[in-house]
């Protein structure tokens, strides 16, 4: 590939970096605000268009009044109620459209063009598949919420829903960096450089197992107790934490566990990304990408860590669970930069 065309086709898959993390951000306002079972049908084509006639509004709102959220939760709230928690959905489904749009519609250009190879074409087209595939687990998640005395969709497929947008931002945002910095910076490994890489790949695991611990924490809405920190309810550890049995029940099922897990994790997220800093940036040159991307990663980690002690202290309110969960993905993604600036650093 031209050294032109890699700009430009790494640009183009970081702007679909982005929108994944808005469609988080979006995700996060839907489920906050009790806006993801508004939309009763699921129509992949026909439903970039929102409702244009006060017919169809009223078809669309007679269609929520069956479902058990509308009476547990908002019975009577009208018609205009239903239009405010309708317009997050729609958005929500939209984005994800445009994305889809964003994707294949450049992907047939560049390739008639030949501007990308042919390896590179087919994997993306795989990401084209993946994010429809993706909406089919959006839908598979909503459904779980019309079920008889529910008011929310089910925490394990949320926790699926979130888990497979994360999966296709991390394989995307790794194509885009491969192609952006296709050869890896040269450098003799030292003892101390290993020792990073190998930190790193521990910190990427914690990341990832605790962001699936706050997708249960979000769908059981564990946040909402326990409001404290660092202590809950006067306790390290909450008196409620193995009150379940079998005991693995209490990871999908127990507020208190549920909340006090993902605490534990994410402060060992913390501790381990402090580890790395210590070793990495001692290890790598200043200015090198690799010490840049430390440096990023650090200030990613605190704020992040700070964003969830507000969540929680502020219980939860709509804009900082948002910024909280859109955040986790951000320190994500600089956690997979740092990575893939350790490429030319052999493991032994």
């Amino acid at each position: 590939m031209a050294p032109h065309h890699r700009r430009l086709i790494s640009n183009w898959l970081f702007v679909l970096c982005f929108m994944i993390l808005g469609m988080i951000a979006i995700g996060g306002v839907t489920r906050l605000t009790g806006s993801g079972l508004s939309i009763m049908d699921w129509q992949p084509v026909s439903g970039f268009i929102p409702p244009l006639s006060h017919a169809e509004w009223e078809r669309l709102f007679a269609l929520y009044q069956t479902i058990p959220q509308y009476h547990l939760q908002h019975e009577g709230f009208g018609l205009e109620g239903f239009q405010r928690i309708f317009w997050a959905e729609w958005i929500h489904r939209f984005w994800g459209r445009l994305m889809g749009l964003v994707l294949i519609v450049p992907l047939i250009w560049f390739s008639v063009r030949g501007m990308i190879t042919r390896a590179l074409a087919i994997r993306l087209f795989i990401f084209f598949v993946l994010g429809g595939l993706q909406g089919g687990i959006g839908w598979f998640m909503v459904a779980s919420g019309f079920r008889a005395d529910s008011t929310a969709v089910e925490p394990v497929r949320l926790v699926l829903h979130l888990s497979a947008a994360l999966i296709l931002y991390v394989a995307i945002l790794w194509t885009a960096l491969s192609i952006r910095w296709p050869e890896p910076q040269a450098s003799v490994a030292s003892a101390g450089m290993r020792l990073t890489k190998k930190l790193v790949w521990c910190g990427l695991a914690l990341i990832c197992i605790t962001i699936v611990a706050g997708g249960f924490t979000a769908g059981t809405h564990a946040g909402f107790v326990y409001n404290t920190f660092p202590l809950m309810d006067g306790h390290l550890i909450p008196t409620e934490y193995a009150r379940l049995t079998p005991f693995w029940l209490n990871l999908v099922d127990n507020k208190a566990a549920i909340q006090f897990d993902h605490r534990l994790l994410a402060t060992l997220t913390v501790l381990t990304i402090g580890g790395i800093l210590l070793v990495g940036l001692k290890a790598f040159a200043p200015g090198s990408r690799a010490h840049n991307a430390l440096m990023l990663l650090g200030w990613a980690v605190l704020i992040q860590y700070a964003l969830g002690i507000t969540t929680l202290l502020l219980v939860v309110p709509v804009w900082a669970g948002t910024v909280h969960q859109t955040f986790a993905a951000v320190l994500l993604g600089v956690m997979l930069f740092v990575l893939h600036s350790l490429r030319g650093v052999a493991s032994r």
